[in-house]
């Protein structure tokens, strides 16, 4: 009995273990099946990529142009120097030729010849000629691909405006950056076919998916302006001895750009290497700079890049008072003819705060004060607005928001809370001082108030174009109708065509050319410490202004008034672009005068 039962256990084991061993076949048969047949194409594809060795090419970046199409940045042909290890034949001439041609050291190349891998990228953005002396060598496992660098035709002219791309061909900066959705392109790629030793099976050769190029960037941008803007700020710089010099010139109807300088500017085709006017402004010496930590270098890097006119704020000082006037006018706590009394002082709570004539003005009206740019005045009209309606014309002129100019890293206005501004900070703000904003951000708000009252947006861009030509976008921006009254507006010129006529910014009174403006000299933080702002604002023709501009001096040396330095530099300016721009002509006594329509 126990052994038939003992046999029986077994055949029932047997037989289990043969069900179980029949549907593990069957279900490796049905999986067989799956995937020979429903993912054969999905496997086919796997090994194909398994023997396809990948290199990108770089698709050709969009150029950038200025209003007259002088392309102002560009793209040249460089070439990328790679190894594929598993195609090498002889390494040791392989390491020799790239440490020779490519000027590495042998350590370096090494390292990459001999490291298992795809593909190794020795060096990118390699001449074309030295590209060319490496394939001629037709060394195994070395291949030499050509794609773009960008390049930059005019150096250093408008670098801070402009930026520049990195290795990849991506913006980093400037308008690189803001517009690098339409002009960077797509990536191509080059397939090659090898065996499963990782070698290249020749008769397949090579497949290639086409890269697609960028569109182009038109600008407002004028180059001519550009350039000699630059000049007048090198100028500027080095005759003050200055930190620094800022120019923006602007068209005040539509906010388009014409020239904005940031000097010293650096070259845009080396723009790792720090330039020696930077250097010599941040007080470090050339032999110093060699020295310097990497944080350290790329600390002064930035700060070489930074963009003063948008990235960078300050005390305006009486330049503001174009918006005290305006704010006035506006809500009717002064007129033109409103009289005041000057007596070189104004107390306010428990300060007393002075106007820079020490013996005062005396009797003046409205008009006059802003000639004299009298600061008891403006901060009377300020003190009679009250804080809550001063700061509502903050909010209405756009103050208290970023322009939107086209380029990055744009500084808001530094200004105090409604409910921290007593008597003392109301009366400073309404001659420009205790607060902060940036020159492109009171260039606009003027712009704005003598345009005829319409908020624009500055900006560069203009249209997106296709290579050859055919339009892809026009670019618009915003325009906030408005902010004053046409009748404001228009007072607002006629006051300040005066002070440059027979006023404070009479150094920018060109003959024959209605000119308007306002000079500025502020005292940088912390009071005492000597060091001054010199700026003016201009524009013209002053009753139907066409272009406007803002030069301002950081940290002269010797005279530092507004007035005496910063005005002649607009008076220049516009003595050259007036004309060019077609807005002047020069009648037979050699003065501008505006041209018959």
């Amino acid at each position: 009995m126990l052994e038939s039962g003992n046999r029986t256990f077994h055949r029932k084991k047997i037989t289990i273990i043969f069900f179980l061993c029949a549907f593990v076949l069957l279900l490796l048969f049905f999986r067989l099946v799956y995937l020979m047949i429903a993912k054969a194409d999905y496997y086919a594809a796997k090994a194909v990529e398994l023997h396809e060795r990948e290199r990108s090419i770089k698709a050709a970046r969009g150029r950038i142009l200025d209003c007259n199409g002088n392309v102002i940045a560009d793209n040249k042909t460089v070439c990328t120097i790679s190894v594929i290890h598993s195609q090498i034949e002889d390494k040791e001439e392989v390491i020799a030729v790239l440490c020779r041609e490519l000027g590495l050291s042998e350590e370096y190349v090494r390292a990459r010849v001999e490291k298992f891998s795809a593909i190794e990228r020795i060096k990118s953005n390699v001449d074309k000629e030295t590209g060319d002396r490496i394939r001629e060598y037709d060394l195994a496992g070395v291949k030499v691909d050509e794609d773009y660098k960008r390049y930059y035709p005019y150096g250093s002219l408008a670098s801070k405006v402009l930026g520049f791309t990195g290795s990849d061909n991506q913006g980093i900066i400037g308008l690189e950056v803001i517009y690098d959705k339409y002009l960077e392109g797509e990536k191509g790629t080059i397939l090659t076919v090898t065996d499963a030793r990782g070698i290249e099976v020749e008769a397949a050769g090579e497949s290639r998916i086409e890269p697609v190029n960028g569109n182009d960037l038109h600008l407002s941008m004028d180059m001519n302006i550009q350039s000699y803007a630059t000049q007048l700020a090198y100028q500027a710089m080095e005759t003050k001895q200055a930190e620094s010099v800022s120019i923006i010139v602007m068209n005040p109807q539509n906010g388009e750009i014409l020239a904005m300088v940031n000097v010293p500017e650096f070259d845009l085709n080396n723009p790792y290497t720090l330039s020696e006017e930077f250097l010599i402004g941040a007080g470090v010496s050339s032999g110093d700079a060699n020295d310097l930590s990497a944080e350290d270098t790329q600390n002064l890097l930035n700060a070489m890049w930074r963009n003063g006119c948008i990235n960078d704020t300050y005390e305006p000082g009486s330049t503001f008072k174009i918006i005290t006037a305006a704010a006035g006018l506006e809500s009717g706590v002064v007129t033109p003819d409103s009289n005041f009394s000057c007596p070189g002082f104004i107390v306010v709570e428990d300060r007393r705060i002075r106007c820079h004539k020490v013996g005062g003005h005396g009797a003046e009206d409205f008009v006059h004060a802003t000639m004299n740019s009298c600061n008891p005045v403006f901060i009377t009209v300020g003190l009679r607005m009250g804080a809550e309606t001063f700061y509502n014309y903050f909010e209405q002129f756009g103050l208290l928001k970023k322009t939107g100019v086209d380029l990055p890293g744009e500084a808001g206005t530094i200004m105090h809370k409604l409910e921290n501004i007593g008597e003392v900070e109301l009366a400073t703000i309404s001659f420009g001082q205790s607060f902060q904003i940036t020159p492109i951000q009171l260039l606009t708000t003027a712009a704005s108030i003598v345009n005829g009252g319409r908020r624009i947006t500055p900006h560069f861009g203009v249209k997106i174009t296709d290579a050859d030509g055919n339009l892809i976008e026009t670019l618009e921006y915003p325009v906030t109708e408005g902010i004053v009254s046409e009748e404001t507006s228009a007072t607002m010129r006629e006051i300040l065509e005066l002070v440059v006529a027979e006023g404070g910014g009479k150094n920018a009174y060109i003959e024959g050319v209605r000119i308007g403006g306002k000079t500025a000299t502020s005292q940088t933080l912390p009071r005492g410490s000597g060091k001054y702002i010199a700026s003016f604002v201009g524009f013209a023709p002053a009753d139907n202004p066409q272009v406007i501009a803002i030069a301002i001096i950081n940290h002269p040396q010797g005279q530092y008034y507004g007035g005496m330095i910063a005005a002649p530099i607009v008076r220049q300016l516009f003595e050259n672009i007036l004309p060019y721009l077609e807005i002047m002509d020069y009648n037979e006594n050699g003065a501008l005068e505006t041209p018959e329509n």
